[in-house]
């Protein structure tokens, strides 16, 4: 059997992918969407010395696998019918190898190790710096020139990123009643797209947080050059270090999977010691479908991007996914009401192609403002995560709550928290 011929047997007969191999050696069926592309022995010593996505994405990462064609089918392909090679198979690429391969390999320097107390400020700042500051230039290329890492919101396919993005912007806006005057804390506030929007759009007094120093850095350069800096502050802070309330509004945009299960209830609480009564909050986060052991009459822990999987060593160390269940729950158990609720997925799915779109439009750039590994991630990462969430496995939504005072909430007796129709 070639070596080719035993790679696809790990990926299995229903998987529309073909192999091509260091050999020469091909294997695969001739309706393939793609082609995975094996470079040299060091890609199975990965695999069979951490089988599974780990061993693989390494390997991937490393450019000891490659892939070529339709990422997005090809993923699509091995997410719908998951590889499971048999104990037979490994050992047959055990023996191809020879015990010289037997040894792991070290992994590749993109890969994350952290220690300490889990959710710690130290070690959250750790965790946020392996992810958020790699190169704010980098992120530049992926994400376009509003520089925002989250969702966007689509009206349809073809209005473009830029739009998108703004209309995310402007829905937050609309649901948090935003209006000239009023403070706004922005927690995570990222290269400070929100605060801007907020700030230039509707004359608010913003408070941006992040605890990633590039981050900070640019945000406030941006903000410099918007000619904002008499409305708009960025800090380079903890959220559970904020003591300047009342704010009337609070957002938090893709920052709530860094919060962790255990922390939901400090988190919720803080957030609603900065706000006044009637004030808002606007919590926007990834999350996952419900469970069936998420029917235990205890509480069962939210997994996380667990340890030996691509994304949880790779990209998001120590994130942790919550069913929107959950998030409800513990929001007004903490004191808050919640209001409205909005499902964002497929526009997840939307914003995900666009940002691979840009980052394999200018590989050789990002390359050299990260490095090959570091681009190898993102590109995986965003197309895995496209996928996944236009298949249903991983979920986004708004939730907004109030702070009710009295039985007031402030709101509308029916509130509309559309965009304007064009």
């Amino acid at each position: 059997m070639t070596l080719a011929e035993l790679v696809s047997r790990v990926l299995g007969p229903e998987v529309p992918i073909t192999v091509r191999a260091y050999d020469g050696s091909t294997a695969g069926p001739p309706d393939a969407v793609a082609t995975l592309v094996v470079n040299r022995p060091e890609a199975l010593q990965r695999f069979v010395t951490a089988p599974g996505e780990l061993g693989l994405g390494r390997a991937y990462v490393a450019g000891d696998l490659d892939a070529e064609g339709d990422l997005f089918a090809a993923l699509t392909a091995l997410a719908e019918h998951p590889p499971k090679p048999d104990k037979t198979v490994v050992a047959d690429i055990v023996r191809f190898l020879g015990p010289s391969r037997l040894r792991p390999l070290p992994p590749p320097p993109e890969e994350a190790h952290l220690h300490g107390l889990r959710h710690s400020k130290a070690r959250d700042a750790r965790a946020i710096a392996h992810h958020y500051d790699v190169s704010n230039d980098f992120y530049q290329i992926v994400l376009g020139p509003s520089m925002t890492y989250s969702c966007a919101v689509w009206p349809s396919p073809d209005v473009g990123l830029e739009a998108a993005q703004a209309n995310k912007h402007e829905l937050v806006s609309i649901k948090l009643g935003l209006e000239p005057g009023m403070r706004l804390l922005d927690v995570g506030c990222g290269w400070g797209g929100m605060v801007l929007h907020a700030a230039a759009q509707h004359g608010v007094r913003a408070v941006g947080i992040t605890i990633s120093e590039r981050q900070a850095d640019l945000a406030r350069k941006r903000v410099a050059d918007a000619g904002l800096t008499d409305l708009v502050e960025i800090r380079l802070q903890d959220y559970r270090d904020v003591d300047d309330g009342p704010y009337d509004a609070v957002s938090s945009i893709g920052m709530f999977e860094h919060v962790g299960l255990k922390q939901l209830h400090a988190y919720f609480g803080q957030l609603l010691d900065l706000l006044r009564p009637e004030g808002r909050l606007l919590n926007h986060a990834i999350g996952r479908p419900a469970r069936r052991r998420d029917r235990a009459p205890v509480h069962v822990p939210a997994a996380p991007w667990q340890k030996r999987t691509f994304i949880g060593r790779f990209v998001f160390p120590d994130g942790e996914l919550h069913e929107v269940g959950t998030i409800v729950s513990a929001m007004q158990q903490d004191g808050f009401e919640v209001r409205h609720l909005e499902s964002l997925r497929e526009h997840y799915g939307l914003t995900l192609r666009a940002w691979v779109a840009n980052l394999e439009g200018q590989w050789d750039e990002a390359v050299g403002l990260a490095s090959e590994g570091r681009a190898r991630v993102w590109r995986l990462y965003m197309a895995a995560s496209a996928v996944g969430f236009e298949a249903g496995r991983i979920q986004v939504h708004q939730v907004l709550a109030v702070k009710a005072a009295g039985g007031s909430s402030g709101l509308a007796l029916r509130p509309r928290f559309e965009l304007p129709s064009d």
